[in-house]
């Protein structure tokens, strides 16, 4: 399984973090030269590999982790994403639910993937929060998952696991998925509660 991390902002970076510290190798990519954020990357540590948007979009599972308005500029990346696996991370604070159709934003942006599987998570952590380490006080930090793919919601769910995170899924897009999901100028109620599970 191969894994890209979209966007090398504040929170493209807490999600290198994430892999750097289970040593899991994860391609980063931004619209930009890789070579202007191979410095950063390198500081995360060596299994994150700076390289561009068109060699990012061949890896299985991609966490879209880019400003809301960039998203379809991503999607035109590849004609089709079959087979993939979409980590939205985005948040669409402020943008108006007429603009998006009435429907959640992850639905909206879903259909910019054609043929992809999307899952919605790890947006509901500010990016200092998720940037440390999962494993608090004997517990693992929570990550909220919401998809309309009960087979994709699960292979996120083990990837969160291995990474060191507690994942609780949601149920679908427009259920619990509403609950980590911005409308208008109104956060989902579980957005930035940074919760920790104990087993």
């Amino acid at each position: 399984m191969s894994y890209a991390i979209i966007g090398f902002g504040n929170i493209g970076q807490a999600l290198a973090k994430a892999f750097a510290r289970k040593g899991i190798e994860v391609s980063v990519a931004t619209t930009r030269d890789p070579k202007s954020f191979s410095s950063t990357a390198a500081a995360i540590g060596p299994t994150i590999i700076p390289t561009t948007l068109a060699e990012a979009a061949k890896a299985d599972v991609l966490f879209l982790a880019v400003r809301f308005e960039a998203v379809p500029d991503v999607a035109k990346a590849l004609p089709t994403w079959d087979g993939k696996t979409i980590v939205d991370v985005t948040n669409a604070y402020g943008v108006p639910p007429e603009e998006l159709g009435g429907q959640p934003s992850s639905k909206f942006n879903a259909q910019a993937f054609t043929g992809a599987r999307l899952v919605k998570g790890f947006n509901h952590l500010g990016a200092a929060s998720l940037a440390q380490d999962p494993a608090v006080k004997g517990g693992r930090r929570a990550v909220f998952l919401a998809s309309d793919d009960d087979a994709a919601a699960a292979a996120i769910s083990t990837l969160a696991e291995n990474l060191g995170f507690a994942p609780i899924k949601l149920g679908g897009l427009s259920e619990g998925g509403l609950l980590v999901q911005a409308r208008g100028n109104t956060w989902g109620q579980l957005i930035f509660k940074d919760l920790i599970k104990f087993d």
